[in-house]
């Protein structure tokens, strides 16, 4: 999920153990006290064996749904991993940290991060906004960022080697968004609406282009405020055009708002979106608005399979906690960073590597499985294995469609 509160303004969240994810501000304790040499080149252990992952994403405000996921899911890998990095001879631990999905507050939290000489990676930002503003103090320390769900193409464009994630980008989502609203939902004409941020307005232009090179019109591309109650100016103009479909690039917090406020005016159409939607606070938000409400998602039904379903069972059972929408990226982002702090160590004689060891590890990232997407690092550090998904709001709940082709 790329949101400039997920990736999905210039700058997204940074989530958990100082760190990352999204997209999806805030304090953080500083973990550890190491030594650090090298100027950026990072980290080096001088007789210390604490080794710190950071993650930053939003765990207060609007879309804190998308950074509490991440950082449980992200947490509950690292845990996992604690008896095993103590037989290496490291004491292992997370430090999280809340960006809020403000950019401001990603930069701060990116800062935190990079000054403790433990902290040897992170996991995050969870939303784009907030990952492309810290992306260049991350790329000045070597302090690799592997994001569970920041989808801003920017992120690995940007020609930053610390850029890494495990999802899909907005280029995708955006495209086969369109294909299947052409394809499968019959939509001829469409109105666009973004909330002016890196996430959704990103996700606009590319539905845009899309339906633009398909032959499906666009009559209207207009921009919202985020944080505002009241769109009714907007869904003025929706509902004197009478578009077939409203395509709306941002999060749940603004899209139930302007789901139920076009329902009470009338609208009968399709209303789509992105993974910024993916939340029950929908329904809380919406209220019976949002059925039928169909959105796209990077990730998958992790409950589809057996042993999905078993993982899932465990996992609340171990951390008292509901899965959420990037509990599983967040907890296969962890374990991609922990793999390739550990192949670091081998490298390095056994010992703590640096910074820019662990970066040259988790950039060669190659066939890794993870418990819910196999990840392999292209040179731009995106996922050669990410996937689309389709869903759509019942009453109370979401239906898995199926992959987006």
């Amino acid at each position: 999920m790329n949101w400039n509160k997920k990736s999905l303004a210039l700058v997204s969240s940074v989530l958990f153990a100082s760190t990352a994810l999204a997209g999806c501000g805030g304090a953080g304790n500083n973990a550890g006290g190491g030594t650090q040499s090298g100027g950026t080149g990072g980290a080096t252990a001088t007789g210390d064996n604490k080794i710190v992952i950071a993650m930053v994403g939003p765990l207060s405000g609007s879309i804190s749904d998308y950074g509490d996921s991440a950082k449980t899911g992200a947490e509950y890998a690292l845990k996992q991993k604690v008896a095993k990095f103590k037989e290496l001879g490291f004491e292992l631990s997370m430090n999280p940290l809340d960006d809020q999905g403000e950019p401001k507050q990603g930069v701060v939290n990116a800062q935190k991060a990079i000054s403790d000489p433990n902290v040897i990676a992170l996991v995050g930002h969870v939303t784009t906004g907030s990952s492309l503003a810290a992306l260049p103090n991350y790329e000045t320390a070597k302090l690799a960022m592997v994001a569970p769900s920041t989808t801003g193409p920017d992120f690995t464009e940007s020609g930053k080697k610390v850029a890494h994630r495990i999802c899909a980008r907005d280029d995708q989502q955006g495209s086969k968004a369109a294909l299947y609203a052409k394809n499968t939902l019959n939509v001829k004409n469409a109105m666009l609406i973004h909330d002016k941020q890196a996430y959704g307005q990103g996700l606009a232009d590319q539905v845009k282009a899309q339906f633009e090179k398909d032959g499906v019109q666009v009559v209207g591309f207009e921009g919202i405020t985020a944080g505002e109650k009241d769109y009714n100016a907007v869904v003025n103009q929706v509902m004197a055009k009478n578009p077939e479909m409203i395509y709306f690039g941002g999060y749940y917090a603004e899209a139930g708002i302007l789901i139920k406020q076009l329902r009470d005016k009338g609208f009968k159409g399709v209303f789509m979106g992105a993974d910024g939607l993916d939340s029950a606070e929908m329904f809380k938000i919406a209220g019976p608005a949002a059925e039928g409400v169909v959105f796209t998602s990077v990730v998958g039904d992790i409950g589809a399979t057996e042993e999905g379903k078993k993982w899932i069972s465990d996992f609340e059972k171990d951390t008292g906690k509901k899965v959420g929408i990037f509990t599983s990226f967040g907890y296969d982002a962890m374990n991609v960073t922990l793999n390739g702090v550990e192949q670091a160590i081998k490298a390095n004689g056994n010992k703590k590597p640096t910074r820019e060891q662990v970066l040259e590890a988790i950039h060669g990232t190659k066939d890794f499985k993870g418990q819910f997407v196999n990840v392999t690092f292209d040179e731009k550090g995106d996922n050669q294995n990410a996937q689309i998904f389709i869903y759509e709001y019942t009453t109370d709940n979401k239906k898995f469609i199926g992959e987006a082709k």
